[in-house]
């Protein structure tokens, strides 16, 4: 073989050489991507009956509109009887009659303002859902109750007893109801506790005023990672969903001036998805259009993230200052027509 079939010999392995290193690098980032949007788990792993599986009842926190609301409506379409917990009793009626019109599941109410977790009206709704539950093989728990206002708004704008508000809801009353349930679940050796959490605190680097509600929803995600290795062993699975925006009525405003509407799921499409999801690892983000959104979010900068969150949130913060002055004018306008007659 002379020199030059030698050299060119040398040329051919050598881009073979490359062309073999660079597929095997584009089949590992393209098995990294299917498993960032989580499409084994959910092709491979997908639960076919929670009933069996967990348990007959689910207990549903804040049932009563969006997430919540959605929630409950498939876990009684899978054969789940539900325990509706909520603060206001004419809508706890009206999704109970609906799931019973429905489906052919059983239900119950608990009327529970979980705002006032921690003080005797508290302490008092609290004994009246374990008496609920008593009894009951609850297999599903979706703590999904949440509040986000005040949102779009810096720290020192509402007093400190708006924010413990939000702090009893989204942290102490979510901790306090999985140990009303936990027990139960761990006699029988089996039962799924799902927490639902933000995707501001998976996707985001940080969440600019609306600091309070990201804390929270980030101790809900901590704590769902901790009972998930607590009990994983006792048969019970702990999980923390982490949805962006959902087309609720606690994002309506933010979704409508979004201009990422298409990522955007129904309260009910949502759901669908959740539900399967459910026993499918401590953090998951449940949507697709979600864990596209968060896989192209993991590409930019934490800086360029911050600027871009605090122009957002700063541009709701005048939407959101100027709806609150527009509902107060009508107010202050009779309570001027009040005072002169």
């Amino acid at each position: 073989m002379d020199a030059h079939a030698a050299a060119d010999l040398r040329q051919e392995r050598w881009f073979i050489s490359l062309a073999v290193l660079g597929a095997l690098y584009l089949a590992a980032v393209a098995l990294r991507l299917l498993h960032f949007l989580g499409l084994p788990d959910l092709l491979l792993r997908r639960p076919t009956d929670l009933r069996r599986r967990y348990g007959s009842w689910a207990v549903v926190t804040g049932p009563t509109s969006g997430i919540g609301r959605s929630m409950s409506l498939e876990l009684a379409r899978r054969g789940l009887n539900v325990v509706l917990v909520g603060r206001d009793p004419a809508k706890l009626r009206d999704i109970s009659d609906t799931i019973t019109n429905t489906h052919a599941v059983q239900t119950k109410t608990v009327v529970f303002d979980l705002s006032l977790i921690s003080t005797a009206q508290g302490d008092e709704a609290m004994r009246r859902l374990r008496e609920a539950v008593e009894g009951l093989e609850v297999g599903v728990l979706v703590n999904n109750a949440g509040v986000a206002k005040p949102c779009a708004a810096f720290l020192h704008e509402f007093d400190a007893e708006a924010w413990m508000s939000m702090v009893r809801v989204n942290l102490w009353a979510l901790t306090e109801v999985a140990a009303a349930v936990l027990p139960g679940m761990v006699a029988r050796g089996r039962g799924a506790v799902v927490n639902i959490g933000s995707g501001s605190t998976e996707a985001l680097p940080s969440f600019p005023l609306y600091t309070i509600y990201a804390a929270t929803k980030r101790y809900v995600a901590q704590f769902s990672r901790s009972l998930y290795v607590e009990y994983r062993s006792k048969g019970v699975d702990v999980q923390c969903q982490v949805p962006l925006f959902v087309d609720t009525k606690m994002a309506s405003g933010v979704v409508k001036a979004t201009r990422f509407s298409p990522f955007v799921p129904t309260s009910d499409a949502y759901a669908r998805a959740a539900v399967r999801w459910i026993g499918h690892g401590a953090i998951c983000m449940p949507n697709a259009g979600h864990r596209v959104q968060r896989c192209l979010a993991a590409a930019v900068p934490d800086r360029v993230h911050d600027w871009l969150r605090l122009r957002e949130h700063l541009r709701q913060r005048a939407l959101f200052q100027r709806i609150r002055s527009e509902r107060a004018a009508p107010r202050t306008s009779a309570m001027t027509t009040t005072v002169s007659s």
